[in-house]
Parts: structure tokens; sequence; C-alpha cells
């Protein structure tokens, strides 16, 4: 059965953690609704987003790198309604993929990033950072497949997860996936979830920060780890404040 004529449920390995009523009030027509984008070898193409509302929110990117291209991607997902971003990526020969995405909020919302990464030529390189930060019953979740081919020989991939839970009632899920079929590569991937450190919120209260702005620049650096890898500051910073601006007076 097409995509077009049915939805995914949470036995689809990539909607396992999703929130499939809100899939159905997107309706079909949003699941066959992906933007393609060929870079060109030698180019690089660069996109920083800031994705959700009030409104269930689908993203899907399907990335092709030539030669030597490089895909930058930058997302803060922060919608007070589902927000989902796919990104399916086949990188070509010496080509190199940089993802950076944070999921944060509170409610009951799911928010989420799903990735695929096609290792599909030789020398090719990816680098994934995804951090997650929610309270109440709101989840963040992480589902990253990276694929290398038989012949895609030196291919180095990476990818990190961390969730940080200001509240008990929240979650975070990561499902990170390699399928390899050359043996000449380097795979990395790293998952983790926990609460803020408390040793170091004490340290820097101790300093004369109130508990409010200590944990606000715990919670600063935590989200900073995503966007290491955008050297564009004005946008850095945009990200950042549309991430700690959900916050309120949460922390």
């Amino acid at each position: 059965m097409s995509i077009s004529s049915t939805l995914p449920t949470r036995r689809d390995e990539a909607w396992r953690y999703s929130d499939t009523d809100a899939l159905a009030r997107l309706g079909l027509e949003t699941l066959a609704d992906w933007r393609e984008i060929a870079v060109e070898a030698g180019n690089t193409w660069r996109q920083v987003l800031v994705i959700g509302g009030d409104a269930p929110d689908l993203r899907r990117l399907r990335l092709t790198l030539g030669e030597g291209a490089r895909a930058e991607l930058f997302v803060v997902c922060a919608g007070t309604d589902f927000t989902r971003l796919e990104a399916d990526v086949t990188l070509g020969n010496a080509a190199h993929f940089e993802f950076g995405g944070v999921t944060i909020g509170g409610g009951s919302a799911v928010r989420e990033f799903v990735t695929t990464t096609r290792h599909e030529e030789p020398g090719a390189t990816s680098n994934q950072t995804v951090r997650s930060v929610h309270w109440g019953e709101a989840s963040g979740n992480f589902l990253g497949e990276i694929k290398v081919a038989r012949h895609a020989q030196q291919t180095d991939a990476a990818q990190d997860f961390k969730a940080l839970l200001l509240e008990a009632g929240a979650s975070a899920n990561a499902v990170p996936q390699l399928e390899i079929y050359a043996d000449d590569v380097k795979c990395a991937h790293g998952a983790t979830v926990g609460q803020l450190d408390e040793v170091a919120r004490y340290y820097m209260a101790a300093r004369g920060l109130s508990p409010e702005e200590a944990r606000r620049l715990l919670v600063q650096a935590f989200i900073g780890d995503a966007f290491v890898g955008l050297d564009d500051e004005p946008e850095r910073e945009r990200l950042i404040a549309a991430a700690l601006g959900t916050l309120g007076d949460r922390i």
C-alpha cells in the first residue's frame, strides 16, 4: 500500500514514538510533501530553521550531495503541538553532512528528528548532534539511521544525542541505527538522558548567580553543543534565543 493511501502507525520503526493522532490531523497529503534539494559537486548548502507552532508541523527534506559537496542543517524544534523534521540524505564521494538540532518544550507534545544518512560513495563524512530539553509530559525523540554501502570505504559518521529532563513526567527516546557493509569505516553513536547537574548549579550559585540564572546558563550551554558546527554567529544566537525563549519561568 502506498504512502499516499495510508497513515503510519507506531508499528512502523520510524514512527515508534511519534504522535499518530496529530499525524492524522495533518492528513495524508502532508506525507507526500518532500522538499527535494540537490547540492552540486563542490557546493555548500545551509539551512537554519526554527519550526513548530500551536498546530502539528511536519517537515520532510530529501538531500542529494554531489562529489565534495557540503550540506549543513541546524534546527530548533519548539512547537507546542507535534513537531517533526525528517532528513533523508545521500552523500556522494567526499561529501559532508552536518546536522545540529534541538527539541525543547513542555506540555504533552512530541517533538522529534528523524534522519537517514546514506553513505553511498567513498570518503564521505557526516556529523549529527542533537540535544533535547523537555518538561511536563513532553517527549523529545531522535531516530537516526546511518547506512554505509559496500564500496563506501573511508566513511566517517557520528551521531550524538543527549537529553535533559527538567521534570519527572517528561521523556526522551533515541534510536541510533547503523547498517554497515564496508570494512574501512569509522561510525560512532552515543545517547544519554539525565537531569541538570546539581553540583554545577550549586557551584555557580555559590559564586553569586541566582538559582534561576545558574539553571538558564546550564541549559544554554547544553543546547549550545548542537550548534557548534554553525560558523554564523548571529544565526547561532538566533537559534539559542529561540530555544531559551520557550523556557519562560520554567527554570
